[in-house]
C-alpha cells in the first residue's frame, strides 16, 4: 500500500513552478518562495488544515451578559495557519515589491499555500486586493496601510489603532441581486454635515455572503440618496472605542471551504467611512475584484497541482495486475494529461500576474485587464474536473474522508463562484472586447508571437480572429470565445517556453478538432514519460 506522503516541498518539488517563475522575471524572490514552499508543504501544515476543516467555525453572537459581540470562534489550527501564511506575506507580498515582480510573487504564494488549505487564503486574497481601494482615500490609507503591510498576525478583536496587523474583507452581494450589485438595497446616510470621500456615514441593510467576518474591516457597497452606489470602509470597531453594529445572523453551511466562516450580516446604523468618490462605488472596488480574480486563478491552479501530486504518489506506490499503476500505459496517459493541464493553468496565471507587474506599459495593462477574467474563468472551470480525475486515480481510498482528496474535491468549485460565476466573467469579457478594442488587438498580438510553432495553434488563432470579427449574437458565444482565448494563450505560452513534450501534447490534444475534454485521451506519439517525470516531485 502507498506510504504516508509526509513532508512536501511545494517549491523545490515543483519544476514547472520554478521554471515559469523564472521565465516571468521572479529571480529576485526565489529565496522567499523557497522558504514559503517548504513551510507550506510540511506534513504539520496539512494536518492543521485537516483539523481546521473538521472543526468548523462557530458563531458567538452574544457574551454571557447578553451583549452583542458578533465573534466567530475558530479552531486553534486555523489561527496557526493564518499566522504561518501572514509571516510569509501571502496577504501583501505584491505591495512590498511593487515594480519588482510583486504580483508574480503574490501569485506563486497563493498557488503554494492553497494546496494545503484554501479556506485560510480567503482573507489573504481580500487583504491583498484591497490596497488599491484603500489608496483612493488618504485618511483611510494613512490609518490602515501600515497594518495591512504588517507581517504579524494579530488575532485580537480590538480597535485597529491598538493592533500590530490587520486583515480587510469585502461584503458586496445581497440576497435579491447576487452579482448584480447595482440592485443592492443597503443605504448610507451622512452622520453629520459632511458627505463624500472620507466622510462618516451610517449604513443600514443586509449582506448575504460575508466571508472571513473576523477581519478588522470590510469594504461595503451602499446607496447614497440619488448618487447611486458608493463604497465604504466598515471597521469592526467605531472611532469612539465601541463595537460597530455588525449583527452576524448565521454561518453558512458550505459544501467546501469549511475552515473559513462565511456569514450573513445585518447593518443597522453601522458606522462606515466613504472610500473613493460618492456614486462611484463599483469603480472604487473594481481593483479589489481584479485582484481577487487572479487569486482565484492561481488558487485553482494550486489545488490542481496538489491533486496531481497526490495521484502521482498513489499510483507510484500502488500495484494492480502485477504492475505499478504509474507503469501502466492508460494510467500514464491520464497522469500525463493532468500534468499538462496543471502546467497550462500555472502558465496562464503567472503570465497574467506578470502583466499586472508591468501595468505602466499600455499593452501589458490591457493584457492584465482581459487576462485576469480569462484566467479566472478557465482555471476555475478546469479545477473540479481535474480533481475528480485525480480522486478516481486512487480508487476507493480516494473517496474516503481520511484522504485529502474529498476535501480538495469540495474545495475545487468555490473559486468559480467567488468574484463572478462563469456567465458574469463571460459578460465582463464581452464588455472589454466591445468597449475597449485595444484589449483585443493586444491579446491577439500576444498569442501571435507563437505563430508557426504549431498548426493546431495557428488554426485556433485564425478561428479566434473570426469570432472577434463577427459581432452578431456575441453574448451567447462568450463562454466559447473566453475558452478559446484561454486555450490560445496557454498554447502560445507553452509552445514558446515549456519543454517540447508538454507543449506538443497540449496542442495535439486541447487544440485538435476531435478533443472532447476527457483526461487520458492524449493521442499516440506524446512523450508520456517525459511529461510525468517533469511533474513528479523532485
Amino acid at each position: 500500500m502507498p506510504p504516508h506522503m509526509g513532508d512536501q516541498d511545494l517549491w523545490a518539488d515543483d519544476r514547472a513552478l520554478r521554471d515559469w517563475f523564472a521565465c516571468c522575471g521572479g529571480d529576485d524572490h526565489i529565496s522567499h518562495m523557497a522558504k514559503a514552499g517548504k513551510a507550506a508543504g510540511l506534513d504539520e501544515t496539512f494536518e492543521k488544515a485537516n483539523q481546521a476543516n473538521r472543526c468548523v467555525p462557530e458563531l458567538r453572537a452574544f457574551d454571557r451578559y447578553g451583549m452583542r459581540i458578533n465573534t466567530v470562534e475558530f479552531h486553534p489550527a486555523y489561527h496557526d495557519l493564518l499566522r504561518l501564511v501572514i509571516s510569509h506575506q501571502a496577504h501583501n507580498f505584491a505591495w512590498h515589491n511593487e515594480g519588482r515582480a510583486g504580483h508574480l510573487g503574490q501569485g506563486a504564494l497563493t498557488y503554494m499555500f492553497s494546496q494545503p488549505e484554501g479556506g485560510v487564503m480567503c482573507p489573504m486574497a481580500m487583504t491583498y486586493s484591497v490596497v488599491p481601494s484603500l489608496r483612493t482615500t488618504p485618511k483611510i490609507e494613512a490609518e490602515w496601510m501600515p497594518r495591512v503591510l504588517s507581517d504579524v498576525y494579530d488575532s485580537r478583536d480590538i480597535p485597529v489603532t491598538e493592533k500590530t496587523g490587520a486583515l480587510v474583507g469585502m461584503f458586496m452581494t445581497e440576497k435579491q441581486g447576487g452579482s448584480d450589485v447595482r440592485s443592492n438595497s443597503t443605504v448610507a446616510v451622512p452622520m453629520g454635515r459632511e458627505s463624500g470621500i472620507g466622510a462618516d456615514y451610517l449604513l443600514t441593510g443586509h449582506k448575504f455572503f460575508c466571508s472571513a467576518p473576523m477581519c478588522d474591516a470590510f469594504l461595503v457597497l451602499a446607496n447614497t440618496n440619488d448618487m447611486g452606489i458608493s463604497c465604504f470602509l466598515v471597521p469592526r470597531w467605531r472611532p469612539d472605542g465601541e463595537r460597530n453594529n455588525l449583527s452576524i445572523q448565521r454561518i453558512k453551511d458550505k459544501l467546501g471551504n469549511r475552515s473559513n466562516a462565511s456569514t450573513e450580516i445585518e447593518f443597522q446604523d453601522t458606522y462606515g467611512i466613504m472610500l473613493g468618490e460618492e456614486g462611484h462605488g463599483v469603480r472604487t472596488i473594481i481593483d479589489m475584484v481584479t485582484g481577487n480574480r487572479i487569486y482565484c486563478a492561481m488558487s485553482s491552479a494550486g489545488i490542481m497541482r496538489q491533486a496531481l501530486v497526490q495521484a502521482l504518489h498513489h499510483t507510484a506506490h500502488r500495484s494492480a495486475f502485477k504492475k505499478r499503476l504509474i507503469e501502466q500505459p492508460l494510467m500514464q496517459n491520464v497522469l500525463a494529461d493532468m500534468a499538462i493541464e496543471v502546467e497550462a493553468a500555472l502558465a496562464l496565471g503567472v503570465r497574467v500576474a506578470s502583466a499586472m507587474d508591468h501595468s505602466g506599459d499600455p499593452s501589458e495593462n490591457a493584457l492584465a485587464r482581459i487576462g485576469t477574467a480569462v484566467a479566472k474563468y478557465w482555471n476555475t472551470k478546469r479545477c473540479p474536473y481535474l480533481v475528480f480525475e485525480a480522486l478516481e486515480c486512487h480508487g476507493g481510498p480516494g473517496y474516503i474522508e481520511e484522504s485529502i482528496m474529498p476535501r480538495l474535491y469540495r474545495e475545487a468549485p468555490v473559486n468559480s463562484i467567488w468574484e463572478g460565476s462563469g456567465n458574469v466573467i463571460g459578460l465582463d469579457v464581452l464588455r472589454a472586447v466591445s468597449r475597449e478594442p485595444e484589449v483585443v488587438s493586444v491579446f491577439m498580438a500576444e498569442v501571435a508571437k507563437a505563430r508557426g510553432n504549431d498548426a493546431n495553434l495557428d488554426r485556433l488563432i485564425d478561428d479566434l480572429h473570426g469570432e472577434f470579427n463577427d459581432p452578431d449574437d456575441m453574448e451567447v458565444r462568450m463562454r466559447m470565445i473566453t475558452e478559446m482565448m484561454a486555450l490560445a494563450l496557454q498554447g502560445a505560452l507553452l509552445t514558446q517556453n515549456a519543454p517540447a513534450a508538454v507543449a506538443e501534447a497540449f496542442c495535439a490534444s486541447r487544440l485538435a478538432p476531435r478533443y472532447r475534454g476527457a483526461f487520458g485521451t492524449l493521442p499516440r506519439g506524446c512523450d508520456l514519460d517525459s511529461i510525468i517525470d517533469r511533474a513528479m516531485a523532485g
